[in-house]
């Protein structure tokens, strides 16, 4: 099996890294700008909104908490397609026959919008046209491929069943939908951002957006304390960085390992694949230059804080030299997704009381599609453009159906769980700081508190608050990726305790250990 590389940066940094000619400044700390429409988040859906309306003669800012194209978007494995999995049989029985096609229409009119924006632009992005499957290998999944590739073609895509695939192993059966695309993400998005520019465009990085007041301006405030006044905002953060419209209660987190390998060009399989099975397994390639693929394999799908990541990378590669026994490992890393209780996005106003204020979140895996189309749908609002037939599917205000009941039910279940069995122990905890080995964390209570212990490789101890800003919840350490997880939300964290990723805006407090393993450690007791 080939080995593991000891980091975790994605191909698309990697091959398109961060560069003073792709960076962008900060917002002054205490300064006020004024703008028409703040765009908070700068991944695909941050960008290809602000973009549009760029275009569209409006005046937009950009404010990203990082670097552009570089958190979510600079980790995804970039398929650019309508097919989605098992989703259309799934679809046609939660929103009947027209939700379906109104999906399949908005997706693939998604993926052809960008298509279309990299000729015009001439984006140098490795765009591929090519095939998507979803393969079965067991009698059980080959039925429900079966019944989505007739609702995938009922809704309108070029669908078919087929028992043959470019894999270099044996399938029972695969729903194939002909003409989608894969590209380089990060290029491709570093276009659209400097054009962006060129269309009087403005683009902040490094800096945190923390507080929203809506009204008639809008105002956007940053951990820095500079403050944007807009019109229009569009909170575009992945998983929504503000909890008004309660959307946390439907979106449910889930992260995935990714691994990818050089494979000779001729074992190309040709094609983006996925399966259900084995815990989810995703196969597509990308050009990897002298006679060579690179192959990305993507799978072990987890809530983050309930796994034992370093097992699962090693499950995954596992398979990946199984069923590519050429395959030489040369990046890994994971990515994060939010899913909603009826898989559908939320793409629209962000709130049934919103007068100038959107959301777009929810992608559930297939964010390179939904962001496009966010983009589109967004600026259709913003300038009160016509809207499409399929605006409705995507309302964020549309009301629960009754089908989508057992999955609020499983979520508030699973959050519930986590939020309570948490504290009272388990494989999380630890009974003394001298109990966490090098490169490992968990949370010990010390001086009647419960700190989120960090040792690093050195042995040297960090200790933070082990609840997680956002709505109290015990985080969880992953040893993999050195980051400590909420399980409930999916907010992540650094060892120092600075937000990785939201929906928490504030990091964890520091802690000070004092007299730690001795009960001696600094606090007033006071229970966390």
């Amino acid at each position: 099996m080939s080995e593991l590389p000891s980091d975790h940066e994605s191909y698309w940094l990697a091959s398109a890294p961060v560069t003073p000619e792709t960076s962008h400044p900060p917002l002054e700390p205490g300064s006020e700008t004024d703008t028409e429409v703040v765009v908070v988040g700068g991944g695909i859906a941050g960008l290809c909104t602000a973009w549009e309306l760029a275009r569209a003669g409006r005046a937009v800012t950009v404010v990203e908490a990082d670097r552009i194209a570089a958190g979510v978007t600079g980790h995804t494995t970039a398929k650019v397609t309508a097919q989605h999995s098992l989703i259309y049989d799934e679809l046609r029985s939660k929103h009947g026959a027209e939700g379906a096609r109104h999906y399949a229409r908005s997706q693939q009119a998604a993926l052809e919008h960008l298509v279309a924006v990299v000729d015009e632009l001439g984006v140098d992005c490795e765009l591929e046209r090519v095939a998507a499957y979803t393969w079965a290998e067991s009698e059980e999944q080959d039925e429900k491929v079966r019944a989505e590739a007739e609702a995938a073609a009922e809704a309108g895509l070029p669908a078919s069943y087929v028992t043959e695939t470019g894999l270099p192993f044996p399938v029972r059966g695969a729903v194939r939908v002909a003409d989608q695309a894969q590209f380089h993400p990060r290029r491709y998005l570093l276009a659209l951002a400097a054009d962006l520019l060129r269309h009087g465009g403005r683009i902040a990085e490094r800096t945190r957006v923390v507080g929203l007041e809506e009204g008639e301006p809008c105002r956007v405030t940053a951990e820095n304390g500079a403050v944007v006044t807009a019109r229009e905002v569009v909170v575009a953060t992945h998983y929504p960085v503000f909890d008004r419209a309660m959307l946390f209660s439907r979106l449910e987190p889930h992260r995935e390992l990714v691994v990818a390998a050089a494979i000779p060009a001729d074992q190309d399989p040709a094609g983006m694949y996925i399966t259900p099975e084995d815990n989810t397994r995703s196969v597509r390639t990308a050009p990897y230059g002298d006679g060579q693929r690179l192959l990305i394999v993507t799978g072990e799908s987890f809530l983050p804080g309930t796994a034992d990541v370093p097992e699962r990378f090693a499950r995954l590669a596992g398979w990946t030299a199984e069923r590519f026994p050429d395959a030489r490992i040369v990046h890994r890393w994971a990515t994060q997704d939010n899913g909603s209780t009826d898989r559908v996005p939320y793409i629209g106003p962000f709130h049934p009381g919103a007068r100038h204020t959107y959301v777009a979140t929810g992608f559930g895996g297939w964010g390179m599609t939904s962001g496009v189309l966010a983009g589109q749908l967004l600026t259709a609002y913003l300038t009160e453009s016509e809207l499409p037939p399929w605006a409705g599917l995507y309302d964020p205000r549309r009301l629960p159906g009754v089908r989508e009941a057992p999955a609020l039910l499983g979520l508030q279940a699973t959050v519930a769980k986590h939020f309570v069995g948490d504290r009272l122990g388990g494989s999380t905890h630890a009974d003394s700081v001298e109990d966490i080995d090098p490169g490992s964390g968990a949370l010990v209570r010390i001086g009647g508190r419960r700190c989120a212990v960090h040792r690093d490789a050195q042995g040297q101890l960090h200790a933070v608050s082990a609840r997680c800003t956002h709505l109290g919840c015990l985080v969880h350490f992953n040893d993999a990726e050195l980051a400590w997880e909420c399980p409930c939300h999916g907010s992540r964290f650094a060892p120092d305790g600075s937000v990785l990723q939201g929906p928490a805006v504030r990091p964890l407090e520091r802690r000070d250990l004092g007299g730690a393993g001795t009960g001696e450690a600094e606090g007033d007791g006071a229970e966390e």
